[in-house]
């Protein structure tokens, strides 16, 4: 199955498949591509025909190997690795797999940049962000902590007298019920 799909893979440029056999044909077709490198770098001949060899042994089409070999392998010289990328397409309508899309990537694409001195940067302003969070936080629960006594205060305020005035009120109509029962 690798091998069909490495032959797709390097005579279309790029296929659509399953994440899962997308992200297992990835070292599978850069060891081939590593062959191909290889046998470009290599000068006598018998080291060459040997990586050819090899990559036919694994992939079982000598066209498509003839063509990564002589067309394609001079794109990846200067490039170590990372050969292939593979992008989320979505999900299959019948069996709701999750697919994607994988290429060969051209020779002169740079791919990500190295850039170690933002993620410092990045990693202190979370870190900052963090500790400010933290102290807004425990302000907030001491600011809490002492409105909550003056709330209750002010609401117990509130209800006694409203409690008592409804008991007098109570008082004061039951005596006059019993004296015109009289």
């Amino acid at each position: 199955m690798m091998g069909n799909l490495a032959v797709a893979l390097i005579t279309h440029g790029r296929i659509q498949t399953t994440l899962t056999k997308a992200k297992a044909l990835r070292p599978f077709i850069e060891k081939i591509i590593t062959f191909a490198k290889k046998a470009e770098a290599a000068n006598d001949t018998a080291r060459k025909l040997h990586f050819r060899r090899l990559a036919i042994s694994r992939v079982r089409d000598k066209k498509a190997v003839a063509k990564l070999f002589d067309e394609r392998a001079s794109e990846f010289t200067d490039r170590n690795g990372g050969y292939t990328r593979i992008y989320k397409v979505g999900q299959r309508i019948g069996d709701a797999a999750e697919m994607a899309l994988i290429e060969l990537i051209d020779g002169n694409d740079e791919g990500y940049s190295k850039k170690p001195a933002k993620k410092a940067t990045k990693k202190a302003a979370t870190n900052k962000a963090a500790k400010a969070e933290a102290e807004v936080t425990e302000a907030e629960v001491t600011e809490a902590e002492t409105k909550k006594p003056a709330k209750k205060a002010a609401k117990k305020a509130t209800k006694k007298p409203a409690k008592k005035a409804a008991k007098k009120a109570v008082k004061k109509e039951t005596p006059a019920k019993e004296e015109t029962d009289a």
